[in-house]
C-alpha cells in the first residue's frame, strides 16, 4: 500500500496506526501526491499563519473516503493526535471493523490509564481511553484493572530501589515464534560458549554487585530470563546463584524468579538447587497443552512433560509457579486453547500469562501458511474465554503490555492469584524501577528523580560479542555511578 505522509514527519506514528487495520501489509512510503489508483493512505498537514489544516484519504478496493478539519494554530496541542484522530475513522469506515484498543499504538496503556487516573480521577481516565483513543469499554477495564494492581506494587518502591536482571540466552531448541536473541544447545558452537559464558556473567555480577554498594541501592527482587535459564547444568545454576548471594545484599529483595520456562530442561537436581538458594518463584511454561501444536511451533516437550515437571517442582516445595500461554499460535484452535486454559487453572499455578502471538520478522512464522493461520476473530474468542475463565476461577489481571506485530494488535495479560504478583514484571515493565541487568542482549535502565529521564546501558547481544567485548561493556557500564552522582 502507499503511504503519504506530506508536510509532516509523523511517519512512524502513521505507519503504526495503519499496522492496526493491516498487520501483515508492506507500505511505499511517498513524499509527494499524484494521482493513484490503488490502495493508500494518504495524511498531510498544512500551516498557516493563523491555521492548520489537517487532511485525510483512504482509498480501499476502489472506494474512497476523505476528511479535513481546520483549527486556530493557538489552539494546537498536539499535531500527532489531531492528524491520527482524523485518519483512524476513515480506516474503520472502509475496513469495516474498529481495534478493540482504538487508536492506542502503545506498549503500556496501563501506565497510560494509570497515569491519567492520578492526575485526576478513575471515571474521567475512562472516558479519556474511551472517548480520545477510542479504546472498548471491555479493554477499558481491562487496562484500569491493571493500573489498580499496578498502584499498589509501585507503592512500595523508593528512588534507591532496583531489581537485578539476569540473562540466559541460551534454548533447548529455538521456537518457530520466537523472536529473541537466543541460542540452540543443539548447535556445538553454542555448547562451546555456555562455559565461558558463564565466566563472564559471574564476573559481570561481581562488578555490578560493586556498583549497587557504591551508590547505595536497594535490591528489591531478581530475575532470570533468556532464553531459558535452566538450560545450564545444576552445577552453573548452583555458581551464578552463589555469585549473585555473595555480591549482593538480599536482605530488603522480597522476590526471587527464575524462568523454568522450557519442561525439556527441568531436572530434580536443577530445582533443588533453585530451592536451596531461595528462589521463590518459577516459571514452566506450556504454550500449549495440545502436543500437536507443540509439535507446529517447534517445542520438543509433551504437554505430559510439562504436567510432570510441574508436579516435580510442586513436592520440591515450590508454591508460586507461573504458566505461560499463547493464543493463535499456529493450527490451535478455539477448543485447544479453551482445554490449555482449563488445564492451567486446574493444576492450580499462582500465575498464569496470556500472550497473543507477535509476527516478529526474526521469527520462522512471520509467513504463515494459510492452513495453519488462526484468525484475529479466533483470537479475540480465545482471550474472552482466558479472561472469563481466569477471573471465575479467582485470578486478577497485575500486569499488561502490547508487542508490536501482535496478532489482532491484542495485549500480554498477567493473571494471579490474590497477593500473587510478580513484582519484577510490573516495575520492568512500567518503567518505575532502575533495573541493573547482567548478561547478553539485557539492558540496564537507570532513572532520574522523578524519572524524568531514563537512561539505558545496552549489554552486547550475542554471547560471543558479550565475552570477546566483555572488558568494553564494564567500561560501559561505569556509567552507573557516574548516573547516580549526576543526580546527587
Amino acid at each position: 500500500m502507499n503511504l503519504y505522509c506530506i508536510s509532516h514527519n509523523y511517519l512512524y506514528e502513521t505507519e503504526k496506526l495503519l499496522f492496526l487495520f493491516f498487520p501483515l501489509e508492506k507500505n511505499t512510503v511517498l513524499r509527494d501526491f499524484t494521482e493513484d489508483s490503488g490502495n493508500y493512505f494518504y495524511t498531510e498537514i498544512i500551516n498557516n499563519d493563523e491555521t492548520v489544516i489537517f487532511k485525510s484519504s483512504f482509498s480501499y478496493n476502489g472506494e474512497t473516503v476523505s476528511d479535513e478539519k481546520v483549527i486556530k494554530s493557538e489552539n494546537v496541542t498536539d499535531e500527532e493526535y489531531e492528524l491520527l484522530s482524523l485518519a483512524y475513522p476513515l480506516l474503520k469506515k472502509l475496513c469495516g471493523f474498529a481495534p478493540e484498543w482504538g487508536m492506542l499504538t502503545g506498549v503500556r496503556p496501563s501506565k497510560l490509564i494509570m497515569n491519567k487516573m492520578l492526575e485526576t480521577d478513575e471515571e474521567t481516565a475512562k472516558n479519556y481511553f474511551i472517548n480520545h483513543f477510542f479504546a472498548s469499554p471491555e479493554k477499558t477495564e481491562l487496562a484500569l484493572s491493571v493500573a489498580k494492581a499496578e498502584i499498589e506494587i509501585i507503592k512500595e518502591i523508593d528512588e534507591k530501589s532496583f531489581s537485578l536482571y539476569v540473562s540466559i540466552p541460551f534454548c533447548p531448541t529455538r521456537c518457530s515464534y520466537c523472536s529473541f536473541v537466543s541460542h540452540s544447545i543443539g548447535t556445538d558452537s553454542a555448547k562451546k560458549l555456555m562455559p565461558e559464558y558463564v565466566n563472564k556473567l559471574c564476573d559481570e555480577i561481581v562488578f555490578t554487585g560493586e556498583k549497587a554498594k557504591e551508590n547505595g541501592l536497594k535490591l528489591t527482587s531478581v530475575y532470570w530470563g533468556g532464553g531459558t535459564p535452566t538450560t545450564l547444568s545444576a552445577e552453573d545454576l548452583n555458581r551464578v546463584l552463589t555469585a549473585i548471594e555473595d555480591n549482593f545484599d538480599l536482605s530488603n529483595c522480597t522476590e526471587y524468579t527464575v524462568e523454568a520456562g522450557r519442561p525439556d530442561t527441568i531436572t530434580d537436581e536443577k530445582l533443588y538447587v533453585l530451592k536451596k538458594h531461595n528462589v521463590g518463584r518459577i516459571s514452566i511454561n506450556p504454550q500449549t497443552f495440545s502436543n500437536s501444536v507443540l509439535e507446529a511451533i517447534g517445542r520438543k516437550h509433551s504437554a505430559e512433560l510439562t504436567i510432570e515437571k510441574y508436579n516435580s517442582a510442586r513436592k520440591i516445595g515450590f508454591d508460586c509457579i507461573n504458566m505461560d500461554l499463547i493464543a493463535g499460535l499456529p493450527t490451535d484452535t478455539f477448543e485447544s486453547f479453551k482445554n490449555s486454559v482449563d488445564k492451567a487453572i486446574s493444576l492450580g499455578a499462582e500465575n498464569i500469562t496470556v500472550h497473543t502471538l507477535a509476527l516478529k520478522r526474526s521469527s520462522t512464522i512471520v509467513t504463515r501458511n494459510e492452513s495453519d493461520c488462526v484468525t484475529e476473530k479466533d483470537v479475540s474468542k480465545m482471550l474472552d474465554y482466558a479472561k472469563k475463565a481466569l477471573v471465575e476461577s479467582g485470578y486478577h489481571p497485575y500486569y499488561m503490555y502490547r508487542q508490536s506485530k501482535a496478532l489482532g494488535n491484542f495485549e500480554n495479560v498477567g493473571w494471579c492469584k490474590e497477593q500473587k504478583e510478580c513484582k519484577y514484571n510490573v516495575l520492568m515493565m512500567e518503567e518505575y524501577e532502575h533495573i541493573l541487568s547482567v548478561g547478553a542482549g539485557s539492558v540496564t535502565k537507570l532513572l532520574s528523580p522523578g524519572i524524568e529521564k531514563i537512561e539505558r546501558i545496552f549489554n552486547y547481544k550475542f554471547p560471543f560479542e558479550y565475552i570477546s567485548r566483555f572488558s568494553e561493556l564494564l567500561e560501559k557500564k561505569e556509567r552507573i555511578s557516574t548516573f547516580f552522582k549526576d543526580y546527587q
